[in-house]
């Protein structure tokens, strides 16, 4: 079966083609800067016979643009690997949150009414998966769409972890409740653990642009960082994690616009916020090497927080064999997964370091109580698995 994983960012699209169940990738693509009309980046690739173009300075004004354009390459010229888009059975979609779909659904009327419904929880995600659905849905009308949400791999977590202390009928008239994210990348992380053995107790550390921590008990989720909306948690690049829901109110009464206030939250907080340098780790940590204080103290808050998350879920889980890096910053970051492990020495982990500074499978020593992992994410892999077990 041909399935194709869509992954659309605010102003990206990420493609990959796979033969499943043999889990093959036949094709890839990626559009950066849609919205552009000569400056957008276009990219394509067959694997198997080792086609490639990327080109830049494109015109793809929107999604329709950059979706029909990857599409095209898969069955004309050179680097074709399709007859016929007709060929692709499914496509499986990263989906964020649908109000009363928390798993992986067809993308029919009702799952696409309830990300609108809860379009507020994340604007930006949603909007751009509603654009590219419809896109994607005219192109390939025989196609299955599935969307495996973010929030898919979180359905397990008990009730006591995931009910905040409001008003009972909120959680019931409303949904008010812990709901997680990056599903799609703790749920590979709990396939490669699960490929290796069926009863483990693991962590998993998403660390990037934005980040999550999940305790994984046998491969479910059992505890996450995040809450009902993306900004919760641990601080992210931009977005400010957990906050008193009561500043809002204060800073409105000290004369701050709701609009103010949701951008200082959303795009002037975390990293950036913190620092006044950048909302990436990298020139965060530079700066803080050369002395600057406020970048070190955003780099002290990370880490903290990523340290706070895994004592709670140590505790959860009544121990701990696997400790996972996954992501940008916790694939590359050999500073800032030592941080983390130093303070956890407690817990009796021991850090190898020539393997940490290599970016090693494992990191850890052989003495060491805990299994210190550095596993690459692959989200798309994840969701074609769960499209085609769909």
């Amino acid at each position: 079966m041909k399935i194709l994983v869509c992954n659309a960012g605010s102003t990206s699209l990420k493609f990959k083609l796979y033969e499943m169940p043999e889990c093959k990738v036949l094709a890839t693509g990626k559009v950066e800067r849609v919205g552009s009309s000569d400056d957008a980046v276009f990219g394509y690739r067959n694997c198997g016979a080792d086609f490639q173009v990327e080109l830049a300075q494109q015109s793809i004004p929107d999604y329709r643009v950059g979706i029909e354009r990857f599409l095209k390459e898969l069955t004309e010229g050179e680097g074709a690997v399709l007859q016929d888009v007709s060929q692709i059975e499914r496509v499986g979609f990263k989906t964020v949150l649908s109000k009363g779909h928390f798993g992986v659904h067809e993308l029919d009327e009702g799952a696409l009414e309830g990300m609108r419904e809860w379009f507020a929880l994340a604007p930006v995600h949603n909007a751009a998966y509603l654009k590219a659905i419809e896109v994607v849905k005219e192109a390939l009308p025989a196609a299955k769409l599935v969307g495996v949400f973010e929030t898919a791999f979180h359905r397990d977590i008990p009730l006591e972890r995931k009910i905040y202390g409001v008003p009972y009928e909120w959680y019931e008239k409303y949904g008010i409740q812990r709901l997680g994210y990056h599903g799609a990348s703790h749920g590979y992380i709990a396939d490669v653990l699960g490929s290796e053995k069926k009863e483990y107790r693991a962590i998993s550390c998403h660390l990037g642009g934005s980040a999550s921590i999940c305790g994984i008990l046998n491969g479910k989720s059992v505890d996450t960082s995040f809450g009902m909306s993306l900004e919760t948690g641990l601080i992210h690049a931009n977005r400010v994690g957990d906050m008193d829901p009561t500043m809002i109110c204060f800073l409105e009464q000290e004369g701050l616009s709701r609009e103010e206030i949701l951008e200082g939250c959303q795009k002037r907080g975390g990293l950036l916020g913190i620092s006044g340098v950048s909302n990436d780790l990298r020139y965060v940590m530079e700066a803080a090497g050369q002395g600057q204080e406020r970048a070190r103290l955003a780099v002290d808050v990370f880490v903290n927080g990523i340290v706070h998350y895994i004592g709670a879920f140590y505790l959860d889980l009544g121990g701990l064999d696997d400790l996972v890096f996954t992501a940008g910053i916790g694939e590359h970051s050999p500073q800032i997964r030592r941080m983390v492990c130093e303070k956890l020495s407690v817990i009796g982990v021991k850090l190898d370091e020539a393997a940490n500074e290599k970016n090693a499978r494992v990191i850890s020593t052989a003495d060491s109580a805990v299994c210190v992992r550095v596993i690459p994410t692959d989200e798309e892999l994840g969701i074609a698995r769960r499209t085609y077990e769909f």
